[in-house]
């Protein structure tokens, strides 16, 4: 059961990664295993079977949910704007709980709880105007495969892996900002359709843009991972503080990256439903 449940979360993961404005690292908090998982990835070099089995069922939700949503996520940002923004704000608030839990009777004297304050002001400031003024969704580039592309994607794969690690970074809006967000879904989704049709010369086209990036994202994570656990380890509270500030402005980034479309009396209802199920959702995962 478990294992199942890991699953799901990581289908949580993999789907926040994919939509602009959300952050799997978010959901990571939201569900109450941001510190479970960051453990785990930076022990996978001295525990590497227990490792394993503990980032294996997130693996496996991260990929099918990444892979179905590369086939609908269009539809849905098109069709479904504010509903889509509203499912992701619950699952957003539905982890609340877990954050201020790990917040509760750590506030210290007044000079601490001041530095928490501000910390949790700068990173709630951040993450609005990085949506604001890093969301361009006009610049559309062009992946043409050479030695040149190959080392960009490994380094854009590292760069796009703070957003798997850090709450509240979207790695789908520093694509879309850079003007690699519909390159790379459409590669994803090209890839699989190949995958399925054994479209060779496709396939080959795929791994040259896949693989690079996904080293890059690898080794990124490997990398910010131990960086989160020494300030989880030296600085709890301001580091929980400044999570805190990331995530409570995620659901503005979420209406800004994904926009609300046209706002009609039963668009709010679904929204309503949508937010309600997400909120639900966050709160049993987290348990």
């Amino acid at each position: 059961m478990n294992f199942i449940k890991d699953i799901l979360r990581g289908v949580m993961i993999g789907v926040a990664n994919i939509i602009p404005g959300v952050s799997g690292g978010t959901m990571m908090v939201s569900m109450g295993i941001y510190d479970k998982i960051i453990g785990a990835i930076n022990s996978i070099f001295r525990q590497w079977k227990q490792s394993l089995k503990t980032l294996l069922p997130y693996g496996i939700g991260m990929l099918l949910s990444i892979a179905g949503l590369s086939f609908c996520i269009d539809y849905f940002f098109k069709h479904f704007p504010l509903q889509t923004a509203f499912l992701f704000i619950g699952l957003i608030f539905g982890g609340l709980p877990v954050i201020f839990g790990k917040l509760k009777g750590k506030g210290g004297s007044a000079g601490v709880r001041g530095k928490s304050i501000l910390l949790f002001l700068i990173f709630f400031a951040l993450v609005i105007l990085l949506q604001i003024f890093g969301g361009d969704q006009g610049i559309v580039r062009e992946i043409k495969i050479d030695f040149g592309m190959i080392l960009f994607l490994v380094v854009l794969g590292a760069v796009i892996s703070a957003s798997m690690i850090i709450p509240g970074v979207s790695g789908s809006m520093i694509l879309m900002a850079l003007g690699y967000y519909s390159p790379i879904v459409s590669e994803i989704s090209a890839f699989i359709k190949a995958l399925l049709a054994f479209d060779m010369d496709r396939l080959l086209h795929g791994f040259a843009v896949l693989i690079p990036f996904g080293i890059g994202v690898l080794a990124g994570i490997l990398l910010i991972a131990r960086l989160i656990e020494f300030l989880l380890k030296r600085f709890e509270l301001y580091t929980y503080s400044s999570i805190l500030g990331l995530v409570m402005a995620s659901p503005a980034a979420v209406l800004i990256g994904i926009g609300v479309g046209t706002v009609s009396v039963p668009a709010v209802l679904v929204s309503v439903l949508t937010f309600g199920a997400g909120f639900a959702a966050a709160y049993y995962l987290s348990r």
